[in-house]
C-alpha cells in the first residue's frame, strides 16, 4: 500500500507538518528532529505526492516543452539547455513532438494547460494567428525560444538572425563569389524570411544581381537538399548558403557526386552549428546559434515570470558569432 505523510508522522511520533517542512526543505525543524523523520522516511519508502503537493502549493513544479522533432539535433541541444536549467530549479518537464503540425501544436499547448503546467517553453518555426491568439490569452506564462512571432507580444529568446545571414553571405561574396546559391526552410517562417531578406541585401551592397533561380525553398530535410543541388546545378553556383546543418550535409554530398570539391570548387556556409556541422566531412562553416544558451536563458526567463521576478526584457538577443572550418577558403 503506498505509504502516506500521515504513516510517516506516526511513526516518528511528529506532526504531519513536521514532516511537510522536512520534506519541503525548511530549516525550521530541529536537527534531532529532522534526522528521525529522515529516517523514517528511509525505512518506509515515503515519496511526496506531487499532485497533492500541487494542489496545496497551487503549483505543479512541471514545466511543460513543446518542440517540433527531439530527432533533431538542432532541438535536442536547445532541450538539453532547457532540462539543466530546470533541473537546477527543481521543475520537472513534460516534453512533447509537435512535428511542425499547428493543430497538433494547438491541440499540445492545451494538453499542457489542462495538466496545470506552471510554464511553458515552445519552439516553432512558425507562430500562427491561431497559436499566438491562444498563447496571449493563456494565464500561464509561456516562452518562445529560438521561434519569434511578428508582434512580440510573447516573451523569447533568439539571436539576430538577419545580421547573422548578412555577415555569412559577406563572407562568401568578399571571397569572390558572384553565383551564390540559398538553400532554404520554408519561408513561412519569420526566421528564414530574415534569412533572405540579409541575403537578398547582401548582394545588392556588393552590386551583384539578385537570381530567384539561385534560391530554392526545402522542408529542411537531407534528400530535398541533395535534390536542390541537382536542380542548381544548370546556374553554376560557385558557393552556397545553407539553412541548417542537416541540409548542408545534403548539399556537400550533392556537390561531391557532381564531381565538385569543397572548398576548393565550391564554399559552404551553414547556419545553425550543431554536431552535425563538426561530423561532416569536410567540417562546415556555420553561423554558430547558441543552441544550448538559447534553450538555458528561455528556461531561466520562464522562471523568472512563475516566481513573479522582475522582468528587464522579455525579448532576448543572444550573441552570435561565424565558426570557421573547412568548407570555405581561409578557414
Amino acid at each position: 500500500m503506498t505509504v502516506t505523510i500521515y504513516d510517516v508522522a506516526r511513526e516518528a511520533n511528529v506532526s504531519m507538518a513536521t514532516v511537510s517542512r522536512v520534506v519541503n526543505g525548511n530549516q525550521n525543524v530541529k536537527p534531532a528532529t529532522r534526522k528521525k523523520v529522515l529516517k523514517v522516511i528511509e525505512e518506509l519508502g515515503y515519496r511526496p505526492n506531487a499532485v497533492a503537493r500541487g494542489l496545496a502549493s497551487k503549483k505543479t513544479t512541471t514545466v511543460g516543452v513543446i518542440i517540433p522533432d527531439i530527432s533533431n539535433s538542432m532541438y535536442a541541444e536547445l532541450a538539453r539547455g532547457i532540462e539543466d536549467i530546470a533541473t537546477m530549479y527543481r521543475y520537472n518537464i513534460i516534453l512533447s513532438n509537435s512535428d511542425q503540425n499547428e493543430n497538433k501544436e494547438l491541440q499540445l499547448l492545451e494538453t499542457m494547460l489542462g495538466k496545470q503546467v506552471d510554464g511553458i517553453v515552445f519552439m516553432s518555426d512558425v507562430i500562427s494567428s491561431e497559436l499566438l491568439y491562444e498563447m496571449k490569452r493563456s494565464p500561464t506564462p509561456i516562452v518562445l525560444a529560438g521561434s519569434i512571432d511578428d508582434s512580440n507580444a510573447i516573451a523569447s529568446v533568439n539571436i539576430d538572425y538577419y545580421g547573422a545571414a548578412y555577415e555569412a553571405m559577406k563572407k562568401l561574396i568578399d571571397n569572390g563569389h558572384t553565383r551564390i546559391a540559398f538553400v532554404s526552410g520554408l519561408f513561412s517562417s519569420k526566421v528564414n524570411k530574415d534569412k533572405l531578406k540579409a541575403y537578398r541585401q547582401a548582394l545588392q551592397d556588393a552590386s551583384i544581381d539578385f537570381d530567384e533561380q539561385l534560391v530554392i525553398e526545402c522542408d529542411n530535410s537531407y534528400d530535398e537538399a541533395i535534390e536542390a543541388v541537382n536542380t542548381l546545378a544548370p546556374h553554376k553556383p560557385t558557393a552556397y548558403f545553407v539553412s541548417n546543418d542537416e541540409m548542408s550535409i545534403g548539399v556537400i554530398h550533392g556537390v561531391e557526386a557532381n564531381g565538385q570539391r569543397i572548398p576548393e570548387d565550391v564554399e559552404i556556409i551553414s547556419y545553425e552549428n550543431s554536431k552535425l556541422a563538426r561530423m561532416a566531412r569536410p567540417m562546415l562553416t556555420s553561423v554558430a546559434l547558441p543552441l544550448y544558451d538559447i534553450g538555458a536563458v528561455s528556461m531561466r526567463l520562464l522562471t523568472k515570470y512563475m516566481n513573479g521576478e522582475e522582468i528587464e526584457e522579455n525579448q532576448v538577443i543572444l550573441p552570435y558569432r561565424i565558426e570557421e572550418r573547412a568548407s570555405t577558403k581561409n578557414a
